[in-house]
């Protein structure tokens, strides 16, 4: 059985899924969910009882041509002090044809990816094409993630990084200096990175805000990936109050995601991603619009990356 089946470790993943093509497999995610041509059933997420991890699981599919995919992990917070991912998953892919095993991979690899990719779509849709100063709050995996997949979509300038811990901020500043024209300055307060950005790049898992809307300036762009269930909130009610609110699903948004979950907002309150990249939304209306986009996490992005991957593995020309 297992013969024609891909084992895919995380170095793998990361080495067939380079940045453009995993922007590529997001913005093919987005538009297959805003046109209806995905599937896309609901995720489960669910707060562990022994301590302070989540499980979550995830199955959807792109494609008549790709089969389901299935994701189950965990989010760890009390990894990040140990310096490792807070997420860690294993993903399968099945035959679109027969349904048999294709391929299993690293999901850790493929969800820091995926992740990032996605809001690199959001921000390519979203942002203003001046857009130049990040804010990047977080100094772990999926913030470093953000500031390199923002890079392939905006002519990054600046990058101001906080956290909460001055080591791992200045880490993770040393880390991103390394990059082709990139100027990266950790700053002391979150409110030092946000003022006057054009976006601003929520990577925690925060359970009180980091980012107040007060501190944004006219024409902004906020990326928030940590708040995920509705016990997270990376930004504060005046972010909401203030900025039009697209999401990557208006349902499975308007019930796990914390700031949105907290405004009382319905699905019919939201601007779907995917109807903003195939033109039945409109993201920003004006250059001097704030546009928050929260980012839950979705099963289809997953399904897009990982077929992604198997065809690079296999040479396949799509």
């Amino acid at each position: 059985m297992t013969d024609d089946v891909l084992f895919l470790s995380g170095d793998e993943v990361t080495r067939l899924l380079d940045p453009d093509a995993a922007i590529a497999s997001q913005r093919a995610a987005f538009r297959a969910l805003g046109s209806g041509r995905a599937d896309l059933p609901g995720k489960i997420m669910h707060p562990s009882r022994f301590d302070d991890s989540v499980v979550f699981a995830y199955v959807s599919r792109l494609s008549a041509n790709t089969g389901a995919v299935a994701k189950i992990g965990s989010v760890n917070p009390g990894n990040a002090a140990a310096g490792l991912p807070t997420v860690h998953a294993v993903v399968t892919a099945l035959d679109p044809v027969t349904g048999r095993l294709a391929a299993v991979m690293d999901g850790t690899a493929l969800t820091t990816l995926r992740t990032a990719a996605g809001s690199a779509v959001a921000v390519d849709a979203l942002a203003t094409p001046d857009s130049a100063d990040l804010a990047l709050i977080g100094s772990g995996t999926q913030a470093l993630a953000h500031a390199r997949a923002f890079a392939r979509v905006r002519d990054l300038k600046s990058v101001r990084l906080w956290s909460p811990n001055p080591a791992h901020r200045e880490r993770a500043a040393e880390a991103l200096a390394v990059e082709p024209g990139l100027a990266v300055e950790a700053v002391d307060s979150a409110e030092a990175a946000v003022t006057g950005a054009h976006l601003v790049a929520a990577c925690t898992l925060s359970t009180t805000p980091v980012v107040r809307g007060e501190w944004l300036a006219p024409g902004c762009t906020v990326v928030s990936v940590g708040s995920f269930e509705p016990t997270r909130c990376e930004v504060d009610a005046e972010v909401v109050r203030r900025a039009r609110v697209v999401v990557d699903d208006p349902e499975t948004a308007a019930h796990h995601a914390g700031p949105i979950t907290a405004a009382r907002l319905a699905p019919a309150d939201l601007i779907p991603l995917g109807g903003v990249l195939t033109g039945t939304h409109e993201g920003r209306t004006t250059p001097d619009d704030i546009v928050y986009y929260n980012s839950v996490g979705l099963g289809i992005q997953d399904a897009a990356a990982a077929w992604a991957v198997v065809h690079a593995a296999k040479g396949v020309r799509r």
